[in-house]
């Protein structure tokens, strides 16, 4: 297919995919509402500012007079790129499948289908603890203040902890695609482990912004274990991949071609024709050239 005709289809499934997501932003803002009270329900919030005292509830408010329209739109692009998740990555993977072989097409549908609930499940996690995290923040607030907490800063802090606990449970699954592609081996990967675990637990240390281990622990746990399952699969496929070695290529693939380069033999002397040697040569050749 031409460049131009790559560029065209480009150009169609993006159009595509940007409509829908507009479509389902337009239906969320319907809902806004009910999302920004669902993304703020981790904060314990305060009936009255009379029991505001202190670091147990906080009040949630709007502090400028255009938050309430750019949360709005905040919240209706997040849901509007969540629920139409479905259509931009099936375009995205139309638009790459074709130029795939058979064997990654099969491996791009299990990596999919393991990379979405691997994100759910680190999603939902941080949303589970995020109510512990925030009782800890506020506990900090000394006697005699009052926590007025913005909106839009929540809404943040919710989205900013939703996506570290989901992207940080696909670091195994890449970990995996490395090895699938031959740029990682399972040994090397198991000589990681010391460094990986620190690492790990560093990193839950950085990301969740409380004082307890209770959010350390969450995050560092499920990925360490997650990052030994990975070794393990990686191990097993290092080892398939070995005995597939001698099978030779697949149907749709190419063989290896050997390009080093040889030296060339000398050259053969050629005898010459009879009828060539009996004729009359001028200065060496064959004619008056």
């Amino acid at each position: 297919m031409p460049l131009v005709e790559h560029l065209r289809e480009l150009r169609n499934r993006l159009a595509k995919s940007v409509a829908v997501i507009i479509v389902v932003m337009i239906a969320a803002a319907f809902y806004s509402e009910q999302l920004m009270q669902f993304l703020a329900e981790p904060v314990p919030k305060c009936e009255d500012l009379a029991n505001s005292d202190g670091g147990n509830c906080a009040i949630v408010s709007f502090n400028t007079l255009t938050s309430p329209f750019t949360t709005t739109i905040k919240v209706s692009l997040m849901a509007g790129l969540v629920v139409s998740s479905p259509v931009w990555l099936y375009q995205l993977w139309a638009f790459v499948a074709p130029g795939l072989h058979r064997h990654e097409k099969k491996y791009t549908y299990i990596f999919v289908s393991v990379a979405v609930p691997l994100f759910a499940s680190g999603a939902y996690l941080a949303y589970v603890i995020l109510p512990i995290s925030v009782k800890v923040l506020l506990s900090l607030t000394p006697g005699g203040s009052a926590n007025i907490l913005s909106l839009d800063e929540v809404l943040d802090f919710t989205i900013r902890m939703v996506l570290i606990f989901g992207l940080a449970f696909e670091l195994p699954l890449l970990l995996i695609m490395l090895n699938m592609v031959g740029i990682v081996s399972g040994r090397r990967m198991t000589g990681w482990w010391r460094g990986v675990v620190m690492g790990v637990f560093v990193f839950g240390a950085v990301a969740t912004p409380t004082t307890d281990p209770v959010g350390m622990i969450a995050l560092s746990g499920p990925i360490i274990l997650l990052y030994f399952a990975a070794v393990a699969f990686s191990l097993v496929n290092d080892k398939r991949r070995a005995r597939k070695v001698s099978a030779g290529p697949a149907d749709d693939e190419a063989s290896e071609l050997d390009l080093t380069p040889e030296a060339v033999a000398p050259a053969e002397p050629v005898a010459a024709v009879p009828e060539q040697a009996a004729r009359d040569r001028v200065n060496g050749y064959d004619d008056v050239t």
